[in-house]
């Protein structure tokens, strides 16, 4: 099959592509490749991916729709995979419109993209963040999503809300994915865990926000791209709902469109993590603890049933052996 994958210079993107190809099938990758932090590792990541048989990359914004519709004209995809995102909490504090710009306007490009080519399958990557300060003790898919507590949260729920629209104005079959906290090799310079190991490895403190005590449903990167991949032909089907004890399926009464949680279901505090990697680069960190950020929420875990149900299938990598790889695969390419 042929797919059309946006941030494909991305951590997840890039797997997800390699993946794909490595399977036999072909990728039209688009990605802005836009300067700033982890430019160097994005290029990276793209050079690897050409070094494959399979795989076109295009650059352009998502905005420029002009740029967007002859990548897929030139090779129409069967699916559709949109990844591409302005992410992190506090970032999105600093910069709003930006956030506005790629999560709410590129994804109404890319939808309109798709409304034109008819995709099998429109697969859209949101996140945990869009369930605030839940109080729940699982995050389930029909949870209400309607109190945002950071920007970056509330540009992708309004991502997803746009993903239903479409699901059922044109009938485009959609799945929404929301990620947990995912990490391993190739992944992002400013998420907490790459952060911490280059600290570390450097002798330089660590800055721990909240004591350190927030729980995280980690979800390592091999895991979450099987599960993309065993979801490909789960397309929603209106009226035909997952049936299995105990399980509530997200399944719109209105529309081909589905969210599903890719997590573990297996919450850990942030100082387990640091503790792993300590034990990975045989270093003590030194801590430099600080209060809350604005936008953080305390806790995030995540209801796995609706995914098991839908693939028998449920990510099952333990974070000690998640980061010892991630730390194997920064000391080899950091050259520590």
């Amino acid at each position: 099959m042929h797919f059309l994958v946006t941030g494909t210079a991305g951590f997840i993107g890039f797997h997800l592509a390699r993946r794909l190809v490595s399977s036999g099938h072909t990728v039209t990758g688009y990605d802005a490749l836009t300067s700033g932090t982890g430019i160097e590792l994005r290029r990276d990541r793209l050079k690897m991916l050409d070094m494959a048989g399979g795989f076109r990359g295009v650059t352009g914004r998502l905005e420029d729709f002009k740029t967007l519709s002859a990548a897929a004209e030139a090779n129409p995809p069967q699916i559709v995979i949109h990844l591409a995102a302005q992410a992190g909490v506090r970032q999105s504090l600093d910069d709003p419109s930006l956030y506005v710009a790629s999560n709410l306007a590129g994804t109404a490009s890319i939808l309109e993209l798709a409304r034109a080519v008819r995709p099998q399958h429109f697969i859209h990557a949101s996140t945990s963040s869009v369930y605030g300060a839940s109080g729940r003790p699982e995050f389930v898919e029909t949870d209400p999503t309607d109190h945002p507590v950071s920007f970056y949260a509330a540009t992708k729920k309004g991502a997803e809300l746009l993903t239903h629209s479409y699901a059922h104005l044109f009938g485009m079959p959609v799945t929404v994915l929301r990620f947990f906290t995912v990490y391993g090799p190739w992944g992002r310079p400013d998420m907490a865990y790459y952060k911490f190991t280059e600290a570390i490895a450097a002798g330089k403190p660590i800055e721990v926000y909240g004591s350190g005590t927030q729980l995280r449903d980690f979800t390592y990167v091999d895991d979450l791209i099987w599960a993309i991949c065993a979801l490909l032909d789960r397309i929603p089907e209106p009226g035909k709902p997952v049936v299995a004890k105990g399980v509530v399926d997200s399944l719109s009464p209105v529309a081909p469109h589905r969210i599903v949680n890719i997590a573990a279901g297996r919450p850990e505090p942030l100082n387990r993590l640091i503790e792993l990697i300590e034990q990975a680069l045989g270093t003590k960190a030194i801590r430099r603890d600080l209060p809350a950020q604005p936008g953080d929420v305390t806790r995030t875990h995540a209801s796995p049933a609706l995914l098991k149900a839908l693939t028998g299938y449920v990510p099952d990598t333990p974070l000690s052996e998640g980061i010892a790889a991630f730390v194997d695969w920064y000391r080899g390419h950091a050259g520590q």
